[in-house]
């Protein structure tokens, strides 16, 4: 097999498994994932040795869009707008996107695969974040952590009512956001985690049924 098939093989692959994992959930199996890619069975475990690699081959392929897109909004002359256009990008994978949150689910934070790609969507978001505080644009004691957490934030606090209000999400960011702003902002009780914390959390965060 040639590197341009393998290649073309781990993206049917994946996208197979995106989507049998949106619409089955995390018991999914290995043959109806080979079976909607139209390869074998044996061809998934080529390319990903256990359902968990899988899967969080999955996380950090959406993770790396969203890193490739916070790339490029660095090329943006306003950096408050850049910002915001990050977030919305990642509350609306939270949000939309089953795949996803099946996958953040179903893996811990102490897979390589999972650790590397959470290292750098911090990195960027906090490259983000840096630049709009130096602008002052947001407060000076927002950290890319912060950012990153309060992504979840939004995505979750709308998850109730996302069937009957998809668009629901972007009240909260939006809530969130002037929150953000150093207008008025008072001193908060509590520092933001450091990049050691953050770390070290993620490595310890369970899976969920990964099967």
């Amino acid at each position: 097999m040639s590197r341009a098939d393998a290649a073309r093989n781990r993206r049917s692959l994946l996208d197979a498994a995106a989507a049998e994992l949106a619409e089955q959930g995390l018991e999914v199996s290995i043959a109806r994932i080979a079976a909607r890619a139209g390869v074998a069975k044996g061809t998934v475990f080529n390319h990903f040795p256990t359902k968990e690699d899988l899967i969080a081959e999955i996380f950090g392929d959406r993770v790396a869009c969203l890193v490739t897109l916070g790339e490029t909004l660095l090329e943006e002359v306003d950096p408050g707008s850049a910002l915001l256009r990050f977030m919305t990008a990642g509350i609306e994978l939270q949000a939309n996107d089953r795949s996803f949150c099946q996958a953040a689910a179903a893996i811990p934070g102490s897979h390589p695969r999972v650790r590397a790609a959470s290292e750098r969507l911090a990195q960027t978001a906090e490259t983000l974040t840096a630049r709009a505080r130096d602008a002052g644009m947001i407060r000076p004691d927002v950290t890319g952590h912060d950012i990153v957490l309060l992504l979840g934030a939004a995505a979750q606090a709308a998850a109730p009512l996302g069937n009957t209000m998809p668009d629901l999400w972007r009240r909260y960011l939006y809530l969130i956001f002037d929150g953000l702003r150093p207008e008025c902002a008072r001193e908060l009780p509590v520092a933001a985690p450091t990049s050691d914390e953050f770390t070290a959390a993620v490595k310890t965060i369970p899976a969920k049924g990964a099967g």
